[in-house]
């Protein structure tokens, strides 16, 4: 009995160790995984020059669309679309014929009212009138001056002129065309520099500053930069949006700017300060803390010699400011160390991985949209 025993147990031994030995080789003969492609960078301190970032619409410094405040017929156009414009510079004129001869008629009047308020006046230096008939000279002199000074007033009405010196917008108008009072006739900006009207939160106020550095980018230009200063802060905050609205003045000489332009803008706040920084691309967020994949050297050999491939570890970090495309790491890496910015999917603690920095992901601090 204890011999047939003794050979089961034998022969379970002998054929749990032949199943062993046969997945032992299976696992042996299984490719290897390869190492994980990814890419690297370095961690560097960087200056940051806070700022507070919002977007706004440029305007112009002086800025109007003319019209004219009586109807009438068009007689004359003495302007070109998108030209410049000086001060007082006749630009169109309706017609007034009329209004003139009527002028015309009024300072006749008024030239006659003058000759006899002259001779009431060496009449009256002589006793020859009496002070009544005097008062009733003077009172007509002022009336038909004043009735000139009305009627020039209406044949001035009659011009549009440009109250300033200024780039004219598209004019449509023509002679014989009739013109209702109030119609928006053509638009006129100065443009060597404008306002930018934006809005930054409450929160934010005690960092601004009459004369910090303002910078703007406009779509239509994406690889330029506008610098402008802040001019003037509301003095009041919007009870709606807890906002208060700033005004900047930006140098615009070459034209490049136009008013109703959309613009993202930074506004310098405070000194600059040095952080080591990453793009963000690097950072791997998560509910319990934000990690990078440090990159450990490669260290001992394959069965054949050759160096093994380098292997990466989960770090925790503590991010703090961004900017564009880059992050401050406040907590959790030192200056020079090399982290993983593109593949993390891939790694786990442990990992190892293939470098290839022939692409690398944004790292910009001042972004710029791109067109495709």
């Amino acid at each position: 009995m204890t011999v047939m025993v003794v050979g089961v147990l034998l022969l379970v031994a002998l054929i749990v160790g032949a199943k062993v030995l046969m997945v032992m080789r299976t696992i042996a003969s299984l490719p290897k995984p390869t190492p994980a492609t990814v890419s690297t960078t370095v961690a560097r301190y960087q200056a940051w020059q806070p700022a507070l970032d919002s977007v706004g619409s440029l305007r112009a410094v002086r800025g109007a669309d003319l019209a004219l405040d009586v109807p009438g017929l068009v007689s004359q156009v003495d302007l070109r679309s998108g030209e410049h414009v000086d001060k007082g510079q006749l630009l169109l004129q309706l017609r007034d014929a009329d209004d003139r001869a009527q002028l015309a008629q009024l300072e006749a009047a008024a030239r006659l009212s003058q000759l006899n308020f002259r001779r009431a006046d060496q009449q009256r230096a002589a006793n020859a009138i009496s002070r009544a008939d005097y008062d009733s000279a003077a009172a007509d002199l002022k009336s038909r001056q004043a009735a000139v000074t009305e009627q020039q007033a209406l044949v001035a009405k009659k011009q549009l002129r440009a109250p300033f010196a200024g780039r004219a917008g598209i004019i449509t108008a023509s002679p014989g065309d009739y013109l209702n009072a109030g119609t928006t006739i053509v638009t006129l900006q100065q443009t060597d520099s404008l306002y930018a009207d934006f809005t930054i939160p409450q929160r934010e106020l005690g960092k601004l500053r009459i004369g910090a550095p303002v910078h703007l980018a406009v779509d239509a230009y994406p690889n330029r930069r506008f610098d402008g200063r802040v001019t003037a802060i509301n003095p009041k905050v919007d009870t709606d949006t807890r906002n208060v609205q700033v005004e900047a003045t930006v140098a615009n000489a070459d034209g490049a700017l136009l008013p109703g332009m959309f613009a993202r803008i930074s506004v310098d706040a405070g000194n600059s300060q040095r952080y080591l920084t990453l793009p963000q691309a690097a950072i791997v967020y998560n509910p319990y803390g934000d990690i990078v994949f440090v990159v450990q050297p490669s260290k001992g050999k394959d069965a054949q010699g050759r160096a093994l491939p380098p292997t990466v570890q989960q770090t925790l970090v503590t991010t703090g400011a961004t900017r564009g495309d880059q992050v401050a790491i406040v907590k959790g890496l030192e200056a020079g160390t090399t982290v993983v910015t593109s593949g993390q999917i891939k790694l786990q603690n442990g990992a190892s991985i293939r470098v290839d920095n022939s692409v690398q992901p944004a790292d910009a601090a001042h972004p710029v949209p791109q067109e495709h």
